[in-house]
């Protein structure tokens, strides 16, 4: 990697599946942007075709995806993609997405960064966002949550520097008291945060935190991989995309995006525990998205284009508690009663469903 002339600052945000890290990383990145700093943006999947590159690279940033495995397996690719973002485009501030999946992030990513180039990164806090959807489940013990999956929850507030509790905008005063109740009663430790990265609730104080001094002793955490790995193991994983094209008259983008969510959940029903849902439909520059993050939350547009168009490529992300093959069967049958209902023609349908195999990490350190 080529000597920078000053650190980069580094600035990872976790959070389960679903948590809403690309809409804080969107309002990260405007924020530094805004300050005059050069930003860019590292994406990760386990599958290539992600709808949170298209969406960074909608709204103007420099986008760079890892793909395949999270972070910590991929870590060589990971610091490939960031020193070819700081030769093109020479950025003071990186801001990294890892697979809401993961965890043992500071071990395996963090601080391996930190060791193995020094003076190149100038690390911020890890702040960890809870998706109060599930935290409310699992914090409180209720039934009807996966034991294996709710173990990657805990471990990703236990390694924490900060956890911020996004989508409070959503949530009663009681309702956030009662959730960042229940955070410090599991993570006495933790600086606890009431944010909202669409609305900006928090940010200043999010802000705060994230300019301090990165903990230069962190007491790391113990993981046990094969819980680790069964439950990451249990969700199945989608990426899929295809085109649709009008014969004659154009038709809307987001309700495309919006249509194709709700086939998709009605088609799901009750079969499968969901952790994230995301659908993007695109034409050249305009881009509608729709979001679904779980059983209980609603479905919803979270970002309109407002855009009559005359062919649209749409791509679905689904992380789901089920069958993996059975969710591509639903995706498929979806795009097709779609087309048939609005008399679209359907094309290029291609996907990739798996479950998501055990991490094995580039590197872990184990002493802090």
């Amino acid at each position: 990697m080529s000597q920078q002339l000053s650190p980069v600052r580094f600035v990872m945000v976790g959070g389960f599946l679903g948590a809403g890290k690309t809409t804080t990383i969107a309002r990260l990145a405007r924020h530094y942007a805004d300050q005059g700093q050069g930003v860019a943006v590292v994406t990760n999947d386990q599958a290539e075709g992600l709808v949170d590159t298209q969406v960074l690279q909608a709204a103007g940033f420099s986008v760079g995806e890892v793909p395949g495995a999270c972070f910590c397996c991929k870590f060589d690719e990971l610091v490939d993609t960031v020193s070819r973002l700081a030769q093109q485009f020479r950025p003071q501030v990186i801001l990294a997405e890892p697979v809401g999946s993961c965890t043992d992030l500071v071990a395996t990513v963090a601080e391996p960064l930190r060791r193995l180039y020094p003076g190149q990164y100038m690390l911020a806090p890890f702040v960890v966002l809870l998706k109060p959807e599930h935290g409310f489940r699992i914090l409180r013990r209720q039934r009807g949550f996966s034991p294996k999956a709710a173990y990657i929850f805990h471990k990703q507030l236990e390694e924490a520097d900060v956890v911020a509790i996004n989508k409070v905008d959503r949530l009663s005063p009681q309702q956030v008291q009662e959730i960042r109740q229940l955070v410090q009663d599991h993570y006495p430790d933790k600086p606890v945060l009431a944010i909202s990265a669409r609305g900006g609730t928090g940010f200043d104080e999010l802000l705060e935190h994230l300019e301090a001094a990165c903990p230069r002793s962190r007491r790391l955490m113990d993981v046990d991989y094969d819980l680790y790995a069964e439950g990451e193991a249990e969700l199945g994983w989608l990426n899929c995309s295809f085109y649709l094209t009008a014969d004659f008259d154009p038709f809307s983008l987001d309700r495309v995006a919006q249509e194709y969510l709700d086939r998709f959940a009605q088609h799901l029903g009750d079969r499968g525990e969901v952790c994230h849902v995301k659908i993007a439909a695109g034409y050249q520059t305009d881009l509608a998205v729709a979001n679904w993050t779980s059983n209980d939350s609603p479905r919803e547009l979270s970002l309109a284009s407002g855009a009559q168009v005359p062919e649209a490529h749409v791509t679905l992300n689904a992380r789901v508690a089920t069958d993996p093959e059975q969710l591509e069967q639903l995706a498929r049958a979806c795009a097709e009663e779609l087309a048939g209902h609005w008399n679209l023609q359907l094309s290029g349908f291609q996907a990739r469903s798996f479950r998501p195999a055990r991490p094995v990490p580039t590197h872990r350190v184990t002493e802090a």
